[in-house]
């Protein structure tokens, strides 16, 4: 699943006050908040006295997704609470010290002034800087609003003494503001935070009234920057340095050492002035040296409302550059998670491995049950999917309510009969072994579970068709953003649009429903449901020996714990879309177009759906390669990513739900079936299949010395599998009408044979662009089908990969040419399902690997199979209706 884009806050003042607010002049007591935004001190006092400070303030940090508060200690407010106090909203709560704050405290401890020397002043100062170093996340100085940014790296001793009694004779309260001072306390706390490591924020934009505005232009830094001692500092200079936001964005782009802020700036200023400011940072500072805090101080609301800002004017101002070519859309989105939490992460040497989710704030019961609700009232249905022994997919739907209360955890009732029933009947075959007997739970894995991308978008069916450009999807989203949609259906905006990482950085769903945004899109709410995979056990905490899901684990688990390896699997998805007709007044089913291979004719025709089906994956954190059209009439192939072989079975099963679906919503159907019509092409699941360790892929080999481009490691791994391919036959071909497409001359593999890029032969070893010439980085398995279950057949696979690695098996002689011309010396591989179910009998491998239970099961079901097919000849033209 998609990771959310945490709110990095870094230098906020978060200390509230114990007390309810009371209307002040200004809605904030330092930072007003401008006209542009909706928050009403009304509403804000409303709320705390209906939830209290402590669930208010969890409401605002939860909606503004922040992860960590870096508190400023250098304000004083009147009433306050410590830092501890934060820990119960945020995961990571860390201190910024402000070195003015820190000297001018050591000033006004001395009891006789006249006493102090700049040697007896500096000895303490050192030492308490020194004393936190380890305590704290950065420095803060405030410098720009006392002196200005001239800062003189060369004062000397002398000035600094004259500048101390400036600073004493001034009276009470001690405030610094003596330039020679200031600079010299300056320098000396950058080279304590250089020494351990420690960034140094400056506050450069905005400020008091007494701030002199021709001296803080960040121009004025020059000799700070170009000092030697100071090359591996770490500065960030805060706010924007508005108004010197280009000055600022020129000298990051220019040092090293500068990274920029634009929290207050956002939401000080106008909207217009927010975006005009981050526009001008981006023009010439690198993306990964802008970053944004919130800069919240005093009430919750207003961290909140930074966020909220944030998070308009970064997309408005991204977007704006996508449409001018300034960036593409995978760029803006890695610009976006660069600002909003990689950049402050590396800054300030963050290490946060847990997530909001993570925290308890203490919220009211009130609260609780009214944020469940509030989350969940779009949502109607959940449906539970299990994948059965004949690769049908099949659900439990239940009413969210009763899914979050409870099937969530302990799951739903199903007959033991599920993992025995095949592709012709609803009950369980006769040799499985399974009967109506007996009772299992379907439990969720709840990291599967997702919105239906699907239903979220159906309302858009119409301007589906319309929508072409990445950029015309962006203005839609504009116009969406602002009142044409129901905001709380969060999956529609991510699935219209294409960009689910961007939306989801940018459009909190959270906010939208603090804020209680109730808008519909003509009319009316889109209603969302919810899908979950799911897990068979037989009872609480023992899982099922028939649950698919878990014999590809355990062999995973056997070839991790024996080879340290992990198989990486990426499928091919062939399937035809057809249209219903009427002939002689019955309706049958047609394709739905008759153009040829990779036509581009054809993929015009199928744009709209092949474009919803494009943006539904990515919403589900799918990963498409690239997609066309097929050989066969209506014919069409969407290739997904690698990955390891549970992600990619589970990717591989909401990737056929998905298709299935959009071609629904468009009046068509989308059939996985090996061979939908005998005298056209076949549509088959290929699957490519590489080992890596430690992240790496070590199927290719690592020198020119091997004479297949392979390691020995992967040939062995190989060779396992060609030498089991018939007994894996049943389990990734597992219908009559499978072998009707493992055919001679038709790219589908019907000998027994490999071959270097030969798409004739079952098992091929590919060398795709990029790798060097004579290596080989995967093999594609062409003998697996839509009708598989993805589970089983990874399993078979691994189990045979896993022989091959312990035997140190071999591969023969590659076959470079049409393997039917040299079928005399080829063994032909299973022509009939009946054929393949003997080889699996034969093989005792799969018994012990795959256990003896799931495996006399599939082997009843397929037997089923077999003697109904051929009984019924014309029964495969139904199967379309079932894969």
């Amino acid at each position: 699943m998609l990771m959310p884009i945490t709110l990095w806050h870094l230098t906020p003042l978060s200390l509230f006050s114990t007390a309810s607010p009371k209307p002040p002049a200004t809605p904030y007591p330092t930072y007003p908040i401008p006209s542009t935004s909706s928050l009403s001190l009304h509403a804000v006092q409303e709320s705390r006295q209906r939830f209290g400070l402590e669930s208010s303030s969890a409401i605002c940090f939860k909606a503004a997704k922040i992860s960590v508060l870096l508190i400023d200690d250098g304000i004083e407010l009147d009433k306050k609470l410590d830092i501890k106090w934060h820990e119960s909203f945020v995961p990571t709560v860390g201190r910024i010290l402000r070195v003015e704050h820190v000297a001018e405290k050591i000033l006004e401890k001395g009891s006789n002034r006249t006493t102090w020397t700049l040697g007896s002043f500096m000895e303490i100062f050192t030492e308490e800087l020194k004393s936190v170093a380890d305590k704290v996340l950065a420095f803060k100085s405030i410098v720009a609003y006392r002196s200005g940014l001239a800062i003189n790296t060369e004062v000397t001793e002398k000035e600094a003494e004259e500048g101390l009694s400036d600073v004493l004779s001034a009276g009470n309260p001690i405030r610094i503001s003596n330039k020679s001072f200031i600079d010299y306390i300056f320098v000396h706390a950058l080279k304590v935070a250089q020494s351990y490591d420690l960034p140094m924020q400056i506050h450069t934009g905005f400020g008091d009234k007494d701030l002199d505005l021709r001296l803080v232009n960040p121009l004025h830094l020059r000799n700070l920057l170009e000092d030697k001692r100071f090359l591996k500092s770490r500065l960030v200079l805060l706010h924007a340095s508005y108004p010197f936001s280009k000055e600022a964005s020129y000298l990051a782009s220019v040092y090293p050492q500068v990274y920029l802020d634009f929290g207050l700036a956002i939401p000080k200023l106008s909207f217009h002035g927010m975006i005009s400011s981050v526009k001008e940072l981006l023009e010439l500072a690198p993306m990964n040296k802008v970053m944004f805090s919130t800069d919240g101080i005093a009430f919750a609301e207003t961290f909140y409302l930074g966020a909220k800002k944030a998070r308009e004017v970064v997309f408005s101002v991204l977007r704006d550059a996508c449409v001018d070519g300034d960036l593409s859309i995978p760029e803006a989105i890695a610009t976006a998670k660069d600002i909003f939490a990689e950049n402050a992460k590396q800054f300030y040497k963050l290490d946060v491995s847990s997530k909001n989710s993570d925290v308890k704030p203490p919220l009211s019961s009130s609260f609780q049950e009214e944020e469940l609700n509030s989350s969940l009232k779009d949502v109607t249905f959940v449906r539970i999917i299990w994948i059965d022994a004949s690769g049908q997919h099949r659900c439990r739907v239940v009413p969210q309510q009763r899914f979050y209360s409870s099937v969530g955890k302990h799951g739903v009732g199903l007959t033991c009969a599920c993992m025995g029933m095949s592709s012709t009947s609803d009950g369980p075959a006769v040799d499985t072994n399974l009967t109506a007997s007996g009772e299992i739970r379907i439990v969720p894995d709840l990291s599967t579970k997702c919105r239906l991308p699907w239903l979220s978008s159906w309302i858009f069916s119409d301007m589906a068709y319309m929508i072409r450009s990445e950029m015309t999807l962006f203005h839609s989203f504009k116009c969406l953003a602002m009142g044409f949609c129901h905001l709380s259906s969060y999956c529609l905006l991510k699935t219209i649009l294409n960009l689910p990482i961007f939306i989801e950085c940018l459009v909190n769903r959270a906010e939208l429903q603090y804020l209680h945004l109730q808008i519909t899109i003509c009319g009316m709410g889109a209603k969302q449901q919810e899908m979950v995979l799911a897990d068979m056990f037989i009872e609480p905490g023992k899982i099922w020996e028939y649950c698919p899901r878990e014999a590809l684990r355990r062999v995973s688990k056997i070839l991790k714990d024996e080879f340290d390896l992990v198989v990486n699997a990426g499928f091919e998805n062939e399937f035809f879309l057809l249209k219903s007709v009427l002939r002689d007044g019955k309706e049958e089913r047609a394709p739905f177009d008759r153009t040829s291979y990779c036509s581009t004719a054809a993929f015009d025709a199928a744009s709209p759906i092949l474009e919803e089906v494009f943006a539904s994956l990515q919403s589900l954190n799918i990963i498409v390669e690239q997609l066309h059209a097929e050989a066969g009439k209506g014919q069409f192939e969407i290739a997904l990513k690698y990955t390891d072989c549970s992600r990619a079975a589970d990717g591989l099963i909401f990737t056929r739900e998905v298709i299935r679906a959009v071609a629904r919503k468009h009046g068509l159907l989308a059939t996985f079936v090996p061979k939908y019509a005998l005298d056209d092409i076949g549509s088959g699941s290929h699957v490519h299949i590489s080992l890596s360790r430690n992240g790496e892929n070590i199927f290719m080999a690592s020198d020119g010395s091997s004479r297949y481009g392979m390691s020995k490691i992967g040939e062995a791994f190989m060779a396992g599998v060609l030498n089991h391919l018939p007994s894996i036959l049943p389990f990734t071909a597992p219908l009559p009408n499978s072998y009707d497409r493992i055919q001679p001359n038709t790219w589908s593999g019907a000998y027994l044979c490999w071959g270097k890029e030969n798409k004739e032969a079952p098992l091929r070893a590919a060398s795709p662009p990029g790798v060097a010439h004579g290596f080989v980085s995967n093999f594609e398995i062409k003998t697996f089908d839509g009708c598989a279950n993805p589970y089983l057949g990874l399993a078979s696979i691994i189990t045979a990969g896993i022989d091959g690695l312990r035997r140190n098996l071999s591969l023969p002689e590659p076959v470079d040419g049409d393997p039917d011309i040299l079928k005399e010396n080829l063994q032909r591989l299973p022509v009939s399902l009946a054929e393949s179910v003997e080889a699996l009998e034969k093989d005792t491998l799969f018994r012990d690997m795959i256990g003896e239970k799931l495996l006399v099961a599939i082997i009843g079901v397929r037997k089923a199979e077999v003697k109904y097919y051929s009984e019924n000849k014309e029964a495969y033209k139904d199967l379309i209706y079932k894969y």
